[in-house]
C-alpha cells in the first residue's frame, strides 16, 4: 500500500474498506489543513517527503502498531504537494474489537508519524511569507528545529 500520495485523500472511501464483523470499533484521525496559524491567515500547505525512507517508516509505524495493541487494520496516508485549505493533508484508520486499542494505536500512529517521517510542511501565509513547519526528528540546516519537548512514543 502506498502511504504518500499527490491526490486528494478520500477518507469516506478509506473508512468504508475498514468495515469488518471483526471490528467493534474504527476510529478514524484526518489532519485538515486550517485557514489560520498562531495569529496568521494561511492560504495553503505544501509537502515535501523523502519518499523512499518516508514509506518505509510508515510501514514500520503500523507493523510497530500491530505489534503493542490487538489491531484488525491500521492504515496512514498523507499528502505531497500542495493542499488547499479544509483539505486532508493526512488520515490515520485503525480498526480492532475494542474501542481502547482502536484510539491509542491511532494516536500512537499520527504522533510518531508527525514525528519521524521525513515529510516536511511548508506553511503559506496571507501576507505573502511562507514558514517551514517543524518536523521534530527530521531537522537539517534548511528545516530547523526550535523546541524542546520530549515525545511520548520515543523509540
Amino acid at each position: 500500500m502506498q502511504h504518500l500520495t499527490p491526490d486528494t485523500i478520500n477518507y469516506a472511501d478509506l473508512f468504508v474498506d475498514f468495515r469488518d464483523p471483526n471490528s467493534g470499533a474504527v476510529v478514524l484521525f484526518s489532519g485538515e489543513v486550517r485557514d489560520n496559524n498562531k495569529g496568521r491567515a494561511v492560504t495553503h500547505l505544501e509537502y515535501e517527503a523523502y519518499e523512499p525512507m518516508a514509506e518505509k517508516m510508515i510501514a514500520d509505524i503500523l507493523r510497530d502498531a500491530f505489534e503493542k495493541w490487538p489491531l484488525n487494520k491500521a492504515i496512514c496516508v498523507h499528502r505531497v504537494g500542495k493542499v488547499e485549505i479544509s483539505g486532508c493533508a493526512v488520515v490515520v484508520i485503525t480498526s480492532s474489537a475494542h474501542r481502547a486499542a482502536a484510539y491509542e494505536a491511532n494516536r500512537y500512529i499520527i504522533d510518531r508519524v508527525k514525528y519521524e517521517a521525513p515529510i516536511w510542511k511548508h506553511e503559506f501565509f496571507a501576507d505573502g511569507t511562507s514558514e517551514w513547519g517543524q518536523n521534530c526528528d527530521c531537522s537539517s540546516p534548511s528545516h530547523p528545529h526550535h523546541h524542546e519537548h520530549k515525545h511520548q512514543y520515543a523509540k
